[in-house]
């Protein structure tokens, strides 16, 4: 069964192996696709239909009805902001639908801080080819598909 993955925000699409932390570049979470966000307040978006099983200001997870989860992380090291200027939209715990408003924040306060704000968006757990990936390099709209993830 193939699960579709939609973008959370805004951007342009970045191969994970181009993301300036190990933990996603070497895929030890899982392979995924990374997007390079648009500036200015922005909104991030449920990857897929499921329940909120992780949140922080920062990053969220979504798991699905069949178990598989997709991990979001709003920029890199952005835990060091503290929550700061990221609004929480929803609670752990909470059902959610694909496209549904997660988290408000400012990619460009982000690396105003210091930090990039690039978003990972991983399948956990995944093997490489159980995904069909966006070609890096192209302009994605949030909601838009980024990935297509095979069982």
């Amino acid at each position: 069964m193939s699960m579709i993955v939609q973008s959370p925000v805004t951007g342009t699409t970045v191969s994970m192996a181009d993301v300036s932390d190990d933990v996603f570049a070497q895929a030890m979470v899982g392979p995924g696709l990374a997007i390079q966000p648009d500036g200015g307040r922005s909104d991030a978006l449920s990857p897929i239909d499921g329940t909120v099983a992780t949140l922080h200001p920062h990053a969220f997870v979504v798991a699905g009805k069949d178990g598989r989860a997709v991990l979001v992380h709003l920029g890199i090291d952005t835990v060091k902001q503290q929550g700061e200027g990221f609004t929480l939209h929803v609670a752990r715990g909470d059902a959610v639908r694909a496209g549904q408003l997660m988290i408000s924040w400012d990619p460009d306060a982000v690396r105003a801080a210091g930090y990039s704000p690039v978003v990972p968006v991983v399948a956990l757990d995944a093997t490489p080819d159980a995904l069909s990936t966006v070609a890096p390099g192209e302009r994605i709209a949030a909601a838009e598909k980024l990935f297509t993830w095979i069982a």
